[in-house]
């Protein structure tokens, strides 16, 4: 994690997107936090640098509830950017939030 939080302060990326498995659920929440928290206590730098989105693969193998992910939202202010479907880089998909809303207001 230190070499992580290095290199985002040397290189000061566009985009910096944590990477979680759907499949752990709340798991990933906890993941997410402490991942974070990670890269603020070892940031060189007086405004520390967090995650800017997510990226959650396996997507297309949980049920209809998706509250990790709102959990995850929630937790860290960084939005869902990507959703991986398969297994291949064309199943990287944005995340479609309307569908999602249907779904938990079915």
């Amino acid at each position: 994690m230190r070499a992580l939080s290095k290199l985002i302060n040397l290189n000061s990326p566009d985009l910096v997107l944590f990477v979680g498995e759907a499949l752990v659920g709340n798991d990933a929440v906890d993941q997410l936090t402490k991942f974070n928290q990670k890269l603020a206590d070892l940031s060189t730098v007086p405004n520390a640098r967090l995650i800017d989105g997510i990226l959650l693969t396996k997507f297309d193998t949980i049920d209809d509830k998706v509250g990790a992910a709102l959990s995850m939202v929630y937790v860290s202010g960084a939005p869902v950017m990507f959703v991986g479907c398969g297994q291949s880089y064309t199943d990287l998909k944005k995340l479609d939030v309307m569908s999602i809303v249907k779904t938990l207001l079915k």
